[in-house]
């Protein structure tokens, strides 16, 4: 089968197209034909190891000392089971399915095994491939920030930093599913689009800055890391939270210190990928409460090009890549 490999961590030209064998799903997994998979942050990260200086040695322990131990990328997926593994019994054959494994990857392939206890479920009803997967990466943080870590409730004020990017777009729309008053930040082009997701208020932080307006938030929700905690502080209600999905040793550190003080809190994590989040989030999209914003798509050969692009941080939701129409 056709898959995109890398042996070595570097700029998106490390990433080469080959012929590598077909997976066989083991005990307990699915064979997925690939139609669609996408270009997150999580993975340029990867392929690039750009991570914080003090994050090096675990992250490279975890990842390959000396290159990367999953050489074909990719974590979310949407495409059709093939075949599945013996003692299989939430998928067959045929069934059209999307989902998200960050820790196996291989979704840059025209085949890839997947867990079925694993972020795995069947498609919204009316979505296309492309559709799907554009929604796991985006929604599965945006749902684990505000509902597990935010505590969000009806009635809230919430502000999402970044609100036009992958996760930005679905908090905003998890948000006002969860009946919160949404603020959303982003740049003077998208604002039209944020506001389409549901944002009640929508702000140009090219033209003004949310810090000096006097409104105060529950959340605010930085999905890019371009806040600081100190600079937020006088934003948020004296038992907010400031949510953080970009961070180093130092928002940690502030982290613990004010899970000791009381008041404010400083949150920061990486998102859970669980089987019922994605369901749950299935729902919501067949209910038209949650919708994808893909910015451009790319076929599997252009995959150097979709992370170029991708990288240069600008994109509005999600690029998409196309594996099999």
């Amino acid at each position: 089968m056709k898959a995109i490999v890398y042996t070595r961590y570097g700029p998106p030209d490390v990433l080469q197209l080959r012929e590598v064998d077909k997976p066989v799903p083991g005990a307990g997994e699915v064979l997925i034909r690939v139609r669609a998979t996408t270009v997150s942050a999580g993975d340029y990260r990867i392929r690039g190891f750009k991570v914080p200086a003090t994050f090096w040695i675990p992250t490279r322990v975890a990842l390959g000392l000396l290159g990367p131990r999953r050489t074909i990328p990719g974590a979310e997926v949407a495409g059709d089971v093939e075949a599945v593994g013996r003692d299989v019994t939430r998928f067959a054959p045929g069934d059209r399915v999307f989902g998200m494994d960050s820790s196996r990857l291989g979704a840059y392939a025209e085949y890839a095994c997947r867990s079925e206890n694993g972020a795995l479920a069947l498609i919204p009803a009316g979505m296309t491939y492309e559709e799907a997967a554009a929604i796991p990466h985006g929604a599965l943080s945006a749902l684990f920030f505000l509902r597990e870590k935010g505590n969000i409730r009806s009635g809230q004020k919430v502000l999402i930093y970044g609100a036009s990017g992958g996760v930005g777009t679905a908090a905003v729309q998890i948000a006002r599913h969860f009946g919160a008053h949404v603020t959303g930040v982003c740049s003077t082009a998208n604002l039209e689009m944020v506001r389409s997701l549901g944002a009640d208020r929508v702000m140009d932080y090219t033209r003004e800055d949310f810090t000096r307006g006097g409104d105060v938030y529950d959340i605010i929700f930085d999905t890019v890391g371009k806040t600081t905690f100190s600079g937020c502080r006088g934003s948020l209600k004296p038992d907010g939270r400031y949510l953080l999905t970009v961070f180093a040793i130092r928002q940690i550190l502030r982290m613990l210190w004010t899970s000791v003080t009381g008041g404010r809190k400083v949150i920061c994590a990486v998102a859970t990928e669980r089987k019922e989040d994605l369901v749950f989030l299935k729902e919501l999209a067949e209910a038209g409460h949650l919708r994808t914003v893909i910015d451009r798509s790319y076929t599997l050969e252009q995959m150097v090009e979709a992370h170029s692009y991708a990288e240069k941080g600008h994109k509005r939701g999600t690029v998409v890549v196309t594996v099999a129409p």
